[in-house]
């Protein structure tokens, strides 16, 4: 649920910006269901609401394609709206709640996730069933449209990916004659090595805003088999596989690994210690050679996923998505905009205007996409393993898996892992009960 800026969307956050439960009231009284505003006749236009996903290009790009949709005959054109990160999630409740909203849009990861639990989604289903018929359905990458399948039916559409994977600076590996860690152990290696250099091999962030540290934590899990919830959709977060996971990541701190700043880091702190070559591995988003730049940026790759002593892989993921709302002026409308923007977004990154990875097959395959080796190694060796907050009992999201998305509990639990001066089962106790008192709450 997420973006590469980094931004995330809780439940508290959205629910609160738009005035708790006189929000909830208030979006339930939007409607339900897939049938929306009805077909088309109206003179009200498709409002797309979509967000700053890339560099400066994007949004004037996607503006463009956007106004360049001209509907079927009795169906409504579309209009094309930025919003900002900032303040976002009071936006979208706001506007929903007093129906002034998108007919669609993107935004949180999550967000759809919430709005579809307040009945005020139009569910994809009719729509994905269409693009049987066009190709588009099975152009999305392995597993992805089934991620975002709720009980009532799916809640969006996927549109970029948000990857978490690992980095290491060729060069620093080199001179400190490490091998790129293959498992665990052979990641232990290579951190050992680096030390004796004095480079972390572990670069992480966990400071104001910077939540990669706790996903990566979660990705540890995931790696070893575990995770956050069951296939109860509850919190399950004190299971051998995780005790297992984080009793390693306590030994990376407890041998020096991991920077003693990084709990505090924020990303321009993490940012710096790559570009001044104190990091020598990590993890980061997909987008992390281009955001460091310059020589160090081009010494920069990504690694292959780590086999745990499971001998599972893993890593957290975020599907951030397109969304359709129930009050549109037009269901149909809604459903023909989108069509014609998946179908058209490409553009989007063969022009590489800094969006995350694309969804499609078929825009991984274009000469421009295929030009950069990092991002072609994450999607045929990461996308297939990655795993959203939903593991281990799922990959489809749900409202509960906000509770660990960039909540308290998770930053309480991620801090005190990075401290060091905890036990994992007791550190995974404390982040059972937060997960249960925040979706209790």
């Amino acid at each position: 649920m997420v973006s590469q800026s980094g931004f995330r969307l809780s439940r508290r956050g959205l629910l609160g910006a738009a005035g708790g439960v006189s929000a909830a009231a208030a979006l339930s009284a939007c409607g339900g269901g897939g049938s929306g505003g009805g077909g088309g006749g109206s003179d009200e236009p498709i409002a797309f609401w979509n967000m700053p996903w890339g560099n400066t290009e994007f949004n004037p790009m996607d503006e463009e394609i956007t106004l360049a949709y001209q509907p079927p005959e009795g169906l409504p054109p579309a209009t094309y709206q930025v919003v900002q990160w900032a303040n976002f999630t009071q936006t979208f409740s706001s506007a929903v709640a007093s129906r002034t909203g998108p007919a669609v849009s993107s935004g949180g990861g999550t967000q759809a996730f919430l709005f579809e639990a307040q009945g005020a989604i139009a569910y994809a289903d009719d729509l994905l069933e269409s693009w049987r018929g066009n190709g588009l359905y099975d152009d999305f990458l392995p597993g992805l449209i089934d991620t975002m399948k709720t009980e009532n039916g799916y809640a969006a559409v996927p549109y970029n990916l948000d990857m978490r994977v690992l980095w290491y600076n060729k060069t620093l590996l080199e001179e400190a004659g490490a091998e790129p860690p293959t498992d665990w152990q052979s990641f232990l290696d290579a951190c050992e090595a680096l030390k004796k250099n004095d480079v972390y091999g572990y670069g992480t962030a966990a400071g104001a805003g910077a939540y990669t540290g706790g996903h990566i934590l979660v990705s540890w899990m995931i790696g070893n088999g575990g995770g956050l919830f069951n296939a109860d959709q509850q919190p399950d977060c004190v299971t051998p596989a995780n005790i297992e996971a984080m009793e390693f990541v306590l030994e990376c701190v407890a041998k020096g690994y991991v920077d003693p700043a990084s709990a505090s880091y924020t990303s321009d702190n993490a940012q710096t210690q790559w570009e001044e070559r104190r990091f020598g591995m990590g993890f980061d988003t997909g987008g992390l050679a281009n955001n460091v730049g310059g020589e160090v940026g081009s010494d920069l790759v990504v690694g292959s996923p780590l086999t745990s002593p499971a001998g599972s892989q893993g890593m957290l993921f975020f599907p951030n998505n397109i969304m359709m709302y129930a009050d549109t002026p037009s269901q149909e409308g809604s459903e023909a905009f989108l069509t014609y923007y998946f179908q058209n977004m490409s553009r989007l990154w063969t022009e590489k205007t800094g969006i995350g990875l694309p969804p499609l097959r078929s825009i991984t395959e274009t000469p421009e996409f295929q030009s950069d080796e990092n991002n072609v190694k994450i999607i045929e060796e990461y996308q297939p393993i990655a795993r959203t907050w939903a593991a281990p009992g799922g990959n489809a999201l749900f409202q509960g898996v906000t509770a660990a998305d960039a909540t308290p509990a998770m930053d309480t639990f991620t801090q005190s892992i990075l401290g060091g001066d905890i036990e994992a089962r007791a550190a995974l106790e404390q982040l059972q009960q937060g997960l249960e008192d925040t979706i209790g709450g």
